[in-house]
């Protein structure tokens, strides 16, 4: 069990049983340990080959330099970290660390490790191994240190190794074979949840030293990462990387027969990428794949009549529409973003382009996590209020160019097009200009966004871990980097406030903080729109036992328990 004494730093647990119960009950098969095992439980059989079909290529394979979905959905299956999640939950659980404790200030962490894991590459798992990741982690440099390559790191450890910017990390040390002390330089509401996330887990230093694992370099707009993170992946988790096969479109893992936890029941799991989700569905009525994410939410009770088992998860997620505030002025206009607040249907939104059960967001996180703010109401749908600010701002007729993603499907936002297609309207209703700009997810959309080319952008957030500066100080900590907020005053404001909140001590004072940060949030900064909270769905056929769907989505499924036929 985890030290009760981490209660007060670590993670709020999930309120309602009912969201881990509403899981359990969608399943064909009970939830199983994370961990795999050899006797075929859930009634599944031993061996063969499981396809999953894919709504995107990874971008890489280390997990470190990644954000996309598609390499955390591959990196969970490969990868481990000192803590990580119960299934079906988001709340924290041992994993390569069985325990830890901290010292009455939050900042030193000691971590008793397990014994007897080892690396992909037969290298021993011990404390030396951990802080030689955390070396690696830190000591980025160069393109490294980029936000667009190591943005989970920027985001939630701040600056590296040369002390150009603050870090919440100052050290990690052995203190004997099987314990490592990782100190801090505060204190944090979301450690040590942090280590379960998919950047921060541990891979075998041997591996990542042969192949020149930090080699990052900048090509233009772009970067070009090392063999390892291409082609090399090591961990410790029940499967291991087998093959990347570009020409067919799969990639292949195959079982770790050295896994601390067991041998897992599938050979070899198969991840089919198919970037269209009509293709996806055809495919799994074919036989071709066992199994998708994210099927639409208009096929969801035909799937369901068809035979299929069509897992829905909690909505731990939010949808927004964001504001890039350097290169239109207008834009820095808080009447302005009102404006665009109002013209949006989000009402009308959640009910033609989104599951059942899916909701308006009032606020930038479900309601789950604590700091929500139960007083505050969604932006009402006005019209007649959007144009009047516009007339106001000298913004009557503004251009803008609005940014949406082709090639990808998130948890909440299920069809980018069409959800495109639906606030275009709205904004073109109250006389705005849209010039539509589409680009591939892993192919220029989020380099755009980042680099200050859209005016307006959809995006959003599954939640990595149960705590609010997951989700709003993930978004705004520095809205100076997605936002582009520039110098306004109130960027700088509100980094501090998130700041302060995030190091206070004390449940109840941070939860306040929270609350009173989401009303800001929404009526004095808005540098974005949130929009819906969407439930959801990954879809198998009838033979496939033991998976347990979580509503951390991929980054939180292990397939090591699941069986076919």
């Amino acid at each position: 069990m985890v030290n009760t004494r981490t209660a007060a730093w670590g993670l709020r647990r999930l309120a309602t049983v009912g969201l881990a119960g509403a899981v359990a009950l969608s399943m064909a098969a009970c939830a199983q340990s994370q961990r795999g095992n050899t006797d075929g439980g859930a009634g599944g059989k031993v061996g063969g080959t499981l396809t999953f079909g894919s709504e995107g290529a990874p971008k890489l394979f280390d997990p470190f330099y990644a954000t996309d979905g598609p390499t955390f959905r591959i990196a969970h299956q490969m990868f481990e970290g000192l803590t990580g999640f119960k299934p079906g939950t988001a709340e924290i659980a041992p994993a390569l660390a069985e325990k830890w404790e901290h010292t009455p200030d939050g900042r030193t962490w000691t971590f008793q490790l397990r014994k007897g894991v080892r690396f992909h590459d037969g290298t021993e798992f011990d404390a030396d191994a951990v802080c030689r990741n955390f070396k690696r982690m830190s000591g980025q440099t160069g393109a490294g240190q980029s936000s667009a390559v190591s943005q989970y790191w920027v985001d939630n450890f701040g600056g590296f190794a040369d002390g150009a910017k603050p870090s919440l990390f100052r050290s990690c040390t052995p203190k004997d074979k099987n314990t490592a002390v990782i100190e801090l330089t505060r204190s944090t509401s979301k450690f040590p949840g942090l280590l379960g996330l998919k950047p921060f887990v541990m891979q075998s230093p041997t591996a990542l030293e042969k192949y020149d694992a930090n080699n990052v370099r900048a090509q233009g707009d772009s970067f070009s990462f090392p063999e390892y993170a291409l082609q090399h992946p090591t961990g410790t988790g029940a499967f291991k990387f087998g093959k990347y096969d570009k020409a067919n479109n799969t990639i292949e893992l195959v079982r770790f027969d050295d896994y601390w936890g067991g041998k897992t029941k599938l050979d070899k799991l198969v991840y089919k990428i198919i970037p269209d989700e009509t293709a996806r569905k055809q495919e799994l009525q074919s036989g071709a794949i066992d199994g998708y994410d994210y099927p639409a939410p208009a096929d969801w009770a035909q799937l369901e009549k068809d035979g299929f088992q069509v897992l829905k998860r909690p909505a731990f997620n939010i949808m927004y529409l964001g504001f890039t505030q350097k290169n239109n002025d207008k834009l820095r206009d808080l009447k302005v973003r009102q404006a665009i607040a109002h013209a949006v249907n989000r009402e009308q939104l959640v009910k033609t382009q989104l599951p059942d059960r899916a909701q308006v967001a009032s606020q930038f996180f479900p309601d789950a996590v604590d700091g929500y703010n139960k007083d505050l109401k969604a932006i009402p749908h006005d019209p007649e209020k959007a144009r009047q600010l516009l007339a106001e701002a000298g913004a009557t007729g503004l251009a803008v160019n609005f940014y949406w993603p082709s090639e990808v499907t998130r948890p909440y936002m299920p069809n980018p097009k069409d959800i495109f297609g639906a606030i275009k309207a709205d904004l073109e209703k109250v006389g705005l200009k849209v010039n539509a700009v589409t680009k591939p997810w892993n192919g220029g959309y989020l380099e755009d966004v980042d680099q200050a080319k859209a005016d307006l952008f959809l995006l959003g957030w599954t939640g990595d871990q149960n705590t609010p500066d997951n989700f709003i100080g993930t978004f705004f900590g520095d809205p100076t980097n997605r936002f582009h907020t520039g110098s306004a005053s109130w960027g700088q404001q509100l980094s501090g406030e998130l700041k302060a909140a995030d190091e206070e001590p004390d449940a109840a004072k941070r939860t306040r903080m929270y609350q009173d940060l989401n009303k800001k949030l929404i009526n004095e900064y808005l540098p974005a729109v949130p929009l819906s909270h969407s439930p959801p769905a990954v879809v198998f056929r009838k033979d496939v036992k033991g998976f347990t769907a979580s509503p951390l989505t991929s980054t939180g499924e292990s397939f090591a328990p699941v069986s076919k036929g």
